[in-house]
């Protein structure tokens, strides 16, 4: 409305903007590979829907709330809508087409600023065969905004009369319960949430709205978010709540490790036609192994957690000038490596199934203050030491690694000795270390089901790419190939003895 254009300085409306919003089409998503093509048809056919809608990409996608924010979407309770064969209601399993898994690609989704204007009354598929889709369709009952006119007209002169007057009383003023907000110790990977209560104290419509400080145009820091950032305040009326959150990503992890910033910010919140209020914000970080880089981790025999961020502070522990012998690789990895290697690597679908939320933040904690691991199950521990590795501050694969050259079997072994000559020598051993740990999970392959093609892309992955080194958005043929070659490198390590 134009209370958010006021704010933002923009006429553009967005789609959470709308009262209702509903996303319908074919969105491709795909049962995980996880599953086998042939039981995904198996289990499609036989209408056993659980296990597919586990692994379903989209809910996985959106329950990390990396796509599709906000929206909502009926259970799926249909078998899946592709692929068919043509005219039929057979999937398509003919020996002379490609074999593609069953998928629910076509969806229908929704966002409503109430939610409870929107109920679905059905979600199901027709059975029309004309297609290699099988059309999805829904039933809503839908409660739909109506504005009558003149009510509207005389509701605004009223307000406008109202306004006036108040404007004409004196200027605004607002009361904050307290400008001075103290998080005390967060944690890496944690949102936390903490209020401030703005009153309306005069006797006027106090607008308010966050602005940048001076020379900047950001609102606050990067790893804060402050909601809502304006509003409206009728005298009389009940106090705003404004939530300051705190959330600890990579990118912020490892400006803290590094000096380059703190948990400290100030907030200048705005009153149209009035003065500003400064709000001060503070944190302190319980330090991460996640988000540093290996040749870093490996200064420290300690727990991370006991390592000063403060530079000064760090020195007096530790003597610049007679630094301790550095391990050979991160003892935060070892001893993940180790506890994985204990719990036994003949665990079915090892590396691909996730694990529970609330004991990774606990394995977490384990590998920070160096605490034992208590029995956690074991794909807990693996889903840490793919999100470890993902999340250094630089890949130990570094990008100026990747193949240039087209590789084939005549070029692979010299690409490969070459590649491991130019890593850096921490790095290096992680590379060796890691390549080591999977050689050995791939003895168990007929239990944990691992295979090393799916090993040579969760390398890319994790050892190679990171979690925000790439973009998909941002890749070129150039870029795909490259990592294409990459992934051939690490497939040639897990498969031949050349380490």
């Amino acid at each position: 409305g134009s209370l958010s254009q006021w704010a933002s300085g923009t006429s553009s409306v967005g789609i959470s903007d709308h009262d209702l919003a509903f996303w319908i089409g074919d969105l491709n998503y795909r049962v995980d590979e996880s599953i086998p093509t042939e039981k995904v048809i198996d289990l499609s056919n036989s209408n056993a829907l659980e296990e597919l809608r586990n692994n379903d990409q989209l809910n996985i996608e959106r329950a990390q709330g990396r796509v599709f924010q906000g929206f909502e979407e009926g259970k799926l309770i249909f078998r899946p809508t592709y692929k068919y064969q043509p005219g039929t209601d057979l999937y398509e399993c003919r020996p002379d087409k490609k074999l593609r898994a069953p998928a629910w690609c076509d969806r229908i989704l929704w966002m409503a600023q109430e939610p409870d204007h929107v109920t679905q009354l059905s979600y199901e598929r027709s059975e029309l065969n004309v297609s290699d889709h099988k059309p999805v369709m829904g039933t809503f009952l839908v409660t739909v905004k109506d504005v009558i006119q003149s009510r509207r007209e005389h509701v605004y002169e009223e307000v406008m009369k109202t306004l006036d007057k108040f404007e004409n009383q004196s200027l605004p003023m607002v009361g904050l319960d307290r400008i001075n907000l103290d998080f005390g110790e967060v944690f890496y990977d944690q949102k936390v949430t903490l209020p401030i209560q703005v009153t309306n104290t005069g006797k006027v419509v106090a607008q308010f709205r966050l602005v940048p400080k001076l020379d900047e145009v950001t609102l606050c820091k990067p790893w804060m978010t402050v909601t809502p950032a304006f509003g409206m305040l009728i005298p009389g009326e009940a106090p705003a709540t404004l939530n300051f959150t705190i959330s600890i990503d990579n990118a912020t992890a490892n400006a803290l490790n590094t000096g380059r910033d703190i948990l400290e910010d100030i907030v200048i919140l705005r009153l149209e036609n009035g003065r500003d209020y400064y709000i001060t914000v503070k944190a302190n970080y319980a330090r991460s192994c996640f988000g540093m880089s290996v040749d870093e981790l490996v200064k420290y025999a300690e727990p991370i957690r006991n390592v000063p961020l403060d530079p000064i502070q760090r020195a007096e522990i530790y003597d610049p000038s007679h630094p301790p012998a550095a391990l050979c690789v991160p003892k935060e990895l070892w001893r993940i490596v180790d506890a994985i290697y204990e719990k036994g690597l003949h665990e079915r679908d090892l590396f691909t199934v996730p694990g529970l939320a609330e004991e990774v933040y606990q394995i977490r904690e384990c590998l920070d203050t160096g605490e034992p691991f208590g029995e956690f199950r074991v794909h807990s521990m693996a889903e840490v030491l793919l999100s470890f590795l993902s999340n250094l501050a630089s890949p130990i694969v570094p990008r100026s690694l990747f193949p240039t050259l087209e590789i084939d079997a005549q070029t692979i072994q010299s690409v490969s000795r070459r590649f491991l000559e130019e890593l850096p020598p921490i790095h290096y051993n992680v590379f060796v270390y890691m390549i080591s740990f999977f050689r050995e999970a791939l003895l168990y392959r007929e239990a944990n089901k691992l295979s090393a093609a799916k090993l040579a892309r969760i390398c890319c992955n994790c050892l190679v790419v990171g979690s925000n080194e790439i973009n998909p958005m941002d890749e070129t043929s150039q870029s795909i190939q490259r990592r294409a070659g990459m992934q051939l490198i690490m497939l040639h390590f897990l498969e031949t003895n050349a380490i």
